[in-house]
């Protein structure tokens, strides 16, 4: 067996062909990989999938692949408002149970649209104060960006997107088959020379951008690059996965925050961040979410939402659009704000301004070491390295949520420490 840092090395290397092949699924790739992973366990240092043995709270109880059990800080979920284990939304999803059964058992577009269905959709045009939108479900977050932008967007179409936005956007760009280009991060002077030298070339041009931008935790600059993209007549989508209910004063999102939500054109949101369940959503104009439901590709040939989820999610949605979605993101943002000033100097923090907190170590030979270190010490977060970030920025990631108590995060914020002295990524 090879040593630690041969083994470390082959983490990226690992990753870095599974990923980049032009020859997808090849099997000496594939063989190479499980060896890798068979190896790490036997090392005791696989600290992935680790098999969580309760609820997604502030605590949780995991057991590794390789059988040792650990207590630990939970840090590494984006249970945002306690949703995920609120009694009245688990009471809500076991009434949908009884109700409709255990799943949707059908295309949506064929037998699996249940009335059900269409509350969720009416309470988010309610809530979201854009009464003369539509909605259209989908039982994957990931896939209302695949599916959405692969749907309105074709060959002869131009997408621009920032370069930090989430894999889905990338995929969906991709399968849409649209020329694709790229403008600097949260930049919109970038954004107008961009579109300045395509908006010529075509008659629809689609902006991608985010209201919290997920591995780096910043917020997107929307005011401006709204106004950028409308000036040159571009569609705009906004993923709000990470902000939907927590931003923005009633939590309409970053786009409420900046004052920009009516302008909006594809509006973005992921039922398994703060609603505390799976699946997502798209707002648009009702002819273009009807549109979508019919020729998404991952909607239409996917089984519906499933009925309890849906039964869920509708209750928390409802929960947090009131006093107790006020006090829980006011929690939040209190909460994000003791652990950045905890960890503030003493380690890289990027430009995180939210309840996404990077710690950035960069070497990705460290992600192992680090991942268990903190693990073992009684907190876990979550690691992101290439392909999610570019080759030489992998950190933790943190995400701070209502349920935490401040001397939980204190705690926290001491561990993170403790692995930045120990593997020198202090500052």
């Amino acid at each position: 067996m090879n040593d630690t840092a041969d083994h470390r090395r082959e983490l990226c290397e690992a990753t870095y062909d599974m990923f980049m092949s032009s020859v997808a699924g090849e099997a000496a790739e594939t063989t190479r990989f499980g060896a890798w992973v068979r190896d790490v366990e036997a090392e005791g240092l696989f600290a992935f999938e680790n098999r969580r043995l309760g609820r997604q709270g502030p605590h949780v109880a995991a057991r590794r692949t390789t059988g040792d059990s650990l207590e630990m800080l939970n840090l590494s979920s984006y249970n945002y408002l306690g949703y995920a284990h609120h009694p009245q939304v688990i009471e809500a999803a076991k009434e949908a149970l009884d109700r409709y059964g255990l799943g949707a058992a059908s295309s949506p577009v064929h037998g699996g649209t249940f009335d059900l269905h269409a509350r969720l959709e009416a309470e988010l045009v309610d809530f979201m104060g854009l009464d003369d939108r539509g909605v259209s479900l989908f039982s994957s977050g990931y896939g209302v960006n695949t599916g959405t932008i692969s749907s309105i967007v074709g060959k002869r179409h131009h997408i621009v997107m920032d370069r930090a936005c989430h894999m889905s956007i990338l995929e969906g760009a991709q399968l849409s088959r649209a020329e694709l280009h790229y403008f600097r991060h949260n930049d919109p002077e970038d954004l107008d020379a961009v579109l300045r030298r395509v908006r010529s070339q075509t008659n629809r041009v689609l902006v991608c951008t985010e209201g919290v931008f997920s591995a780096d935790g910043d917020f997107g600059r929307l005011r401006e690059v709204v106004a950028v993209a409308k000036r040159h007549e571009a569609l705009v989508l906004v993923d709000e996965a990470h902000s939907f209910l927590v931003a923005g004063h009633s939590g309409r999102g970053v786009a409420e925050a900046a004052g920009v939500l009516a302008d909006v054109d594809l509006y973005v949101l992921t039922f398994s961040k703060a609603l505390g369940g799976i699946g997502g959503a798209l707002i648009a104009s009702r002819d273009v979410a009807r549109y979508v439901n019919w020729y998404a590709r991952c909607r239409m040939f996917s089984c519906a939402l499933g009925p309890a989820v849906t039964g869920g999610v509708l209750r928390a949605l409802q929960l947090g659009r009131g006093s107790d979605g006020d006090e829980r993101r006011r929690r939040v943002v209190a909460n994000a704000a003791r652990l950045r000033e905890r960890l503030g100097g003493e380690v890289d923090l990027g430009v995180s301004e939210s309840w996404i907190v990077p710690v950035i170590y960069g070497d990705e030979e460290k992600t192992l070491p680090v991942l268990d270190f903190i693990q073992r010490a009684g907190l876990d977060g979550s690691v992101l390295q290439f392909p999610a970030v570019g080759i030489g920025e992998s950190r933790l990631r943190l995400f701070a949520t209502s349920e935490h108590r401040p001397e939980e995060l204190d705690r926290a914020a001491a561990i993170v420490v403790q692995a930045a002295e120990a593997h020198g990524f202090a500052i």
